[in-house]
């Protein structure tokens, strides 16, 4: 079975909420500095300064940073297959990121602020190799998807099918000793030994 999944069209607004969320930062900040500069009547050629370094940042983040978001959306791409989930991505240099199943513990379905205003989300590749306690332990991600939650449910059974987790918990341990015979060997154990440490 081999099936391709691109990011929505949403994806690349979510991009644009981004850098329209960057730029509204950048004007608040320099409008916090022109106030203070304004104040203090020490630095009145840095009001100028500061509009000029501002205007800059926003051009060069709409100029620069804006292409490149659209044509990293549309290269991606992620194909699942039986054996892997391969992740196409790159601008100018493309490559394959394959992750095998064997190798994947878990999938996280994950969704921002923007992710859930615009109705989509991303499935986090864990693998054995890797922490989650950062967002960059991920071995990969599966981001902009309209059909997130079918996705994760399909690939989550897939992890369940190759990786079965045992029902039911086994009573006894092998050699025909119970847990309980077994837990209660270990105690008296340890009680012979609270009692030879006493006495010394």
């Amino acid at each position: 079975m081999e099936k391709s999944v691109r990011p929505d069209k949403k994806y690349f607004k979510k991009g644009i909420w981004m850098l329209l969320t960057i730029t509204g930062v950048i004007i608040l900040i320099a409008g916090i500095l022109h106030l203070i500069f304004n104040l203090t009547d020490n630095y009145p050629e840095a009001v100028s300064i500061t509009w000029i370094v501002a205007a800059s940042a926003i051009l060069v983040i709409w100029i620069i940073v804006l292409p490149i978001i659209f044509y990293w959306i549309k290269n991606l791409m992620y194909v699942i297959y039986d054996d892997r989930v391969s992740i196409h991505k790159g601008v100018v240099t493309k490559t394959v990121q394959n992750i095998p199943f064997r190798a994947i513990t878990d999938f996280a379905l994950v969704r921002t602020l923007y992710d859930r205003i615009l109705g989509i989300g991303s499935i986090k590749i864990q693998t054995a190799g890797k922490s989650v306690q950062s967002a960059s332990a991920y071995e990969g991600s599966l981001s902009g998807l309209l059909a997130y939650e079918t996705l994760h449910n399909e690939l989550r059974a897939k992890i369940r099918s190759l990786h079965p987790i045992a029902e039911s918990v086994t009573v006894t341990e092998p050699g025909g000793i119970s847990r309980e015979s077994l837990l209660e060997e270990i105690l008296k154990e340890l009680r012979e030994i609270r009692k030879a440490l006493g006495n010394r």
